[in-house]
Order: structure tokens, then C-alpha cells, then sequence
């Protein structure tokens, strides 16, 4: 068994490992990264990129297909090959993993592969292809993610039943899928699926889709998804799988019709993911772990063990890339002897369904509930002429704020390219913006932002572009 010493030691290379660990070599440390598949975790091999890349591709052949008569594009012939766009999304997958080693090797960190397991408070065993080392470290950031939940009765085989890395390296279109979970992965994949052709049945125990997502943009999701046909059965359990006698799946349910059988091709499992806190023996060197699986931190990331910080999906919700790597810089200075901590007012959420939504900040719901005396401006995309241009109108742009202060405190976004505009609203509520400051701030035209600065002139009882009684 080999052994080494190191300053600091990341365990985990996804969106928050690897910024952590170039952070790190950054403010001085030398680094080692232990990681026990690939560089960039699940987001960038099996999630957040490859996802968005085929969800790209389903759009644009829809938009053809649906809108292109419209607009005069004839499509004849149009087909999907699925193995080159499996292929194509690959690469996009090889250049951006490649693109991570090349800058952990250009800050002079280490990696190395293998499983981790802490066998001390300042050390670990990892287990690789090439045998067993020890590894003691001065500091040690943990970034291990979270793996999907696995259902008893539908057991993942990436045949019948599959995960999402399952449906994303899938090469043939299914004819009948049945997701489980109305959850955003569910629904990003399915309606993919069913832009290129699949009949695609969605179950969710829940009585709506996209639990905790802003309420009214759910539901125009919601609406989006019946037009397409996509059969979303609410307040139903699936109880059980079993073989099709014309071969297939024979999935067995329960809701409020009672109990019934649907067949299907495959089954997507996508019933949440869970953090992996509880996996690394954490616990045996004095970190607390609750019992989801979920590892306390402070705001300088730094758990109940004197020199480990945790960061990412295993630090708390929300479980979203874009904060693992928030936080891998906030651990990283912290270790480097900056006074830092993580003093964000809102992090953004975003999901790529059709229309796509983007969140930031606090809900109506929200307001309410922390006695905020609030007021609403809100701006529909059919009434955009970009959006019009775009072929996309559905949705709209809402802003939340305190009234009297005009003080922002959160907004909703439910469209065409959500996900690219709402930055500006996360910007406005960290820097303390009021309805005035977005209203009177000059916004391109024709550009979908103009719906931010209407939405802002709604809530101001201004709007020019929608009548208000």
C-alpha cells in the first residue's frame, strides 16, 4: 500500500470538485483530486450537458417539423438519426471533460482514481485499479455528489428500466415510455422523447408536476405537455413491473381510477436523486451526516470536523451544479486564508422543459409566508413581439417585490430561452434593485429581456404593452 501527504485533498471532480480544487491551486495550495469515474461528475458526462444537448436537438427538429410549415420551411424527409446524435452529444461531452483535465493539469493539481473511504480526521484509503493508497491531507473538501433513488419494484437494468444516464445513451427511440416522477429530469427527457415521436405517459404521486417549482409556471408546462398528448396521470402510485405478453413492460398502477396496467417499451426512473454523505465514513471522524444523507455546514462550507469542508448536492439543497461550484470557490479561499463566506440572497433554477422555466428568488408563496407585504407585474410572451418572431409564445415573465419599496425579491420566468435572461433578475435581487431600477434601465428591441423591463412597469401599474384595468 502506497502512501502520500498532501495540503489539500478534493475528493469529488463534478462542477464543484474540480472549480474547488483550481480555486485552490489558485490561492497557493497544492491539490490532489480524487475522483472515482470521470472529471465533471454526473452534470457534465450524465446530466446538465448531454441532457440539454439532445434536449437542443428535439427542439430544433420540432420546431421544424410543427412550425417550419408556418413559416414557409417545407420539411420533407426530415428524419432523426439517433446513434450520430448520440455520437454528437458525446463529443460535446469529450471536449468539455477533456477541457476539465487540461486545467487541473495547468494548475499543477494531482488526480487520482479510485474510491475514497476516511480512515482517520485527516486521511483516507483509496481504492483503484492500480491497488490501495493512503492519502493525509492538511484540508479536505468533500464533493461527492448524489446518486439517483432507486425504486425496489423497477431495479435499473438500462434495458426495461432505465436511469437518466440509461435514457441519455439511448440509441433507439422507444415507442411507449413510462416515466415515474412529474420531476424535472422526468419531464425533460420524456418530452424530448416525445418531440421525436414516443408516446410518453408520465406518473406523479403529487397533485401537479414539478413540486416546488413557481406554481403557475407548472402549470403552463402542464398545458404545454397535453397539447403535446403526453399523458400525465397525477395522484398515481406504480406499484409494480412485470413482463407484456407482446413483449414490452406491463407496469401496474394506482390512482384515482383505481388500479390499472399500462404497457410500455421502457421505464424511466426518475423519482429523485439522493446525497452521498453517508458513503465515505464521514460519520467515523466526527462529521455530522442527518439521516437524508445530507452532510452540516457552515457558511464558510466547513463541517463539525476541524479541516473538512463539504460542499455541493451533499451540502444541502438546492441540489444544482451552478451552487456546487459557489461553494468549491467559497471552501477553496477559506482554506487559502481568505475571509470569505457564502452570503448569496438567491440562486437561480432553471428547468429545460418546453417551454422552459427559470426561478430566482422568492415565490408569491413565498412572500406570503414570510409576512411580506408584496406586489406582482407580470408579462406575457404572447404579447412580444421577439416571441412572436421566435414562434414561441407561450408563457410570461413575473416579478415579485415589497411594496411601497419597490424592493425585488423574486421573479419567474415561463418561455422561450427562460434559462438565458434570467440572470438578470438574479443580478437585480443581489444588488438590491427596486421595480424602478429594471423599468428605467433601456432594454434592447426586439429581444425577450424587453419582457423583464414590462413585467417591472406591469408591477408599477405602467405597463405600455398590455392593458391594465
Amino acid at each position: 500500500m502506497s502512501h502520500r501527504k498532501v495540503q489539500t485533498l478534493v475528493i469529488g471532480a463534478g462542477p464543484g470538485g474540480y472549480v474547488a480544487a483550481i480555486r485552490a491551486c489558485q490561492v497557493g495550495r497544492k491539490v490532489t483530486v480524487v475522483e472515482r469515474e470521470n472529471l465533471g461528475g454526473v452534470c457534465l458526462n450524465v446530466g446538465c450537458i448531454p441532457s440539454k444537448a439532445l434536449i437542443h436537438a428535439g427542439t430544433l427538429y420540432d420546431d421544424l417539423m410543427k412550425g417550419g410549415p408556418t413559416m414557409g420551411l417545407k420539411t420533407t424527409g426530415l428524419e432523426v438519426d439517433l446513434p450520430t446524435l448520440i455520437g454528437w452529444k458525446a463529443g460535446i461531452v469529450k471536449r468539455l471533460t477533456d477541457g476539465v483535465g487540461g486545467l487541473l493539469k495547468a494548475n499543477k493539481a494531482d488526480v487520482v482514481y479510485g474510491e475514497a473511504l476516511f480512515t482517520a480526521k485527516n486521511a483516507v484509503q483509496v481504492t483503484g485499479k492500480d491497488g490501495v493508497e493512503t492519502i493525509e491531507f492538511d484540508d479536505c473538501i468533500v464533493a461527492t455528489g448524489s446518486k439517483p433513488i432507486e425504486l425496489p419494484e423497477f431495479k435499473v437494468d438500462q434495458k426495461k428500466v432505465l436511469d437518466s444516464t440509461g435514457a441519455l445513451a439511448c440509441e433507439t427511440l422507444p415507442k411507449r415510455v413510462v416515466v415515474l416522477g412529474g420531476g424535472y429530469i422526468g419531464l425533460e427527457i420524456g418530452t424530448f422523447w416525445r418531440k421525436l415521436g414516443a408516446e410518453v405517459t408520465v406518473l406523479e404521486m403529487m397533485d401537479s408536476i414539478l413540486a416546488g417549482i413557481e406554481p403557475e409556471c407548472a402549470k403552463t408546462v402542464h398545458r404545454n405537455l397535453k397539447k403535446r398528448k403526453v399523458d400525465v396521470r397525477l395522484k398515481t402510485r406504480a406499484l409494480s413491473m412485470g413482463d407484456a405478453k407482446g413483449g414490452g413492460v406491463e407496469v401496474r398502477i394506482e390512482g384515482p381510477k383505481g388500479k390499472e396496467t399500462i404497457e410500455c417499451d421502457v421505464v424511466l426512473s426518475t423519482v429523485g436523486r439522493v446525497p452521498l454523505g453517508r458513503e465515505l465514513g464521514l460519520k467515523d471522524v466526527g462529521v455530522t451526516v442527518d439521516d437524508k444523507g445530507f452532510v452540516t455546514v457552515d457558511n464558510q462550507q466547513k463541517t463539525s470536523a476541524p479541516g473538512i469542508y463539504a460542499i455541493g448536492d451533499i451540502a444541502g439543497q438546492p441540489m444544482l451544479a451552478h451552487k456546487a461550484s459557489h461553494e468549491g470557490l467559497v471552501a477553496a479561499e477559506v482554506i487559502g486564508g481568505k475571509n470569505v463566506s457564502r452570503d448569496y440572497k438567491c440562486v437561480p433554477a432553471v428547468v429545460f422543459t418546453d417551454p422552459e422555466i427559470a426561478s430566482v428568488g422568492m415565490t408569491e408563496e413565498d412572500a406570503k409566508n414570510a409576512g411580506v407585504d408584496f406586489q406582482v407585474g407580470k408579462f406575457p410572451f404572447a404579447a412580444s413581439g421577439r416571441a412572436m418572431s421566435l414562434n414561441h409564445t407561450d408563457g410570461f415573465t413575473k416579478i415579485v417585490a415589497e411594496k411601497g419599496s419597490g424592493l425585488i425579491v423574486g421573479a419567474h420566468i415561463v418561455g422561450a430561452h427562460a434559462s438565458e435572461i434570467i440572470a438578470e433578475m438574479g443580478l437585480a435581487i443581489e444588488m438590491g434593485a427596486t421595480l424602478e431600477d429594471v423599468a428605467l434601465t433601456v432594454h434592447a428591441h426586439p429581444t425577450l429581456p424587453e419582457t423583464i423591463m414590462e413585467a417591472a412597469e406591469a408591477a408599477m401599474g405602467q405597463a405600455v404593452h398590455i392593458f391594465q384595468k
